[in-house]
């Protein structure tokens, strides 16, 4: 069911950067700052306290022991033609490997697959927000994933996805990400337009808000019903 936005507070969406994370906050139709920062923690907690509406996140949460997750796959067969922007998460095995070796070795013996390159090297990342987030945050701090973002936005109120034919590593891509995005909120021109941050991993960053805001009104969607051993769920929310 859905609920009215409260404006007061902002909604937030981040992207890894470089190996930091790149923060985007909006309140919508009024206004977005960005910023990279080192830890996660003060975020998840200001949403835990009330501070911000709701935080959505292109990282995994709810690392199984078994793959593929469910929400990987789901994520996959929606986005179609921009299938392979969504890397498989690795298994909970890997989290403490040493090197791509240990990880492989470990990966292959929990469930009979190497994590890719790509995956492992979000590692890091994944471990940080795992040490994190808890069950009962997950309602409000949830894993999300740009491309189904936009593939919603494109879609409209009324579709279910409608993937974008530009990848985002083309001029064309990222015009019509902004374009997406600047119709969804006027506001987030100024900050797309002007930010000094990697500007791919600020339009993610930044549709992030709107599934965010999207959860924060009771609007969201949800890709998996899996747990993991700790009863977080193995969701990607849209």
């Amino acid at each position: 069911m859905s609920r009215p936005a409260d404006p007061s507070r902002p909604v937030v969406g981040v992207d890894g950067c470089r190996g930091r994370w790149l923060v985007v906050r909006r309140r919508p139709g009024v206004g977005a700052t960005a910023e990279l920062v080192d830890d996660l923690g003060p975020l998840v907690e200001a949403v835990r306290i009330g501070r911000i509406a709701a935080l959505a996140i292109d990282m995994p949460i709810g690392i199984l022991d078994h793959h593929p997750r469910a929400s990987d796959v789901a994520a996959r067969r929606l986005l179609g033609r921009r299938r392979s922007s969504v890397f498989p998460a690795p298994v909970r095995s890997v989290l403490g490997a040493a090197d791509y070796d240990e990880a492989r070795t470990r990966s292959r013996a929990t469930a009979g697959v190497a994590p890719s390159r790509q995956a492992f090297n979000l590692v890091p990342a994944i471990a940080h927000l795992d040490s994190l987030v808890e069950p009962g945050d997950q309602d409000l701090v949830v894993e999300a994933h740009p491309e189904l973002a936009f593939a919603r936005l494109a879609a409209g109120d009324a579709g279910a996805a409608a993937p974008l034919d530009e990848p985002k590593r083309t001029g064309a891509g990222r015009r019509r990400r902004r374009h997406l995005l600047v119709r969804h909120d006027p506001t987030l021109a100024a900050l797309l337009d002007a930010s000094p941050l990697p500007v791919v991993d600020l339009l993610d960053a930044a549709v992030l808000t709107v599934t965010a805001a999207r959860v924060a009104t009771g609007t969201e969607r949800r890709l998996g019903d899996e747990r993991d051993r700790f009863g977080r769920r193995a969701e990607i929310v849209w």
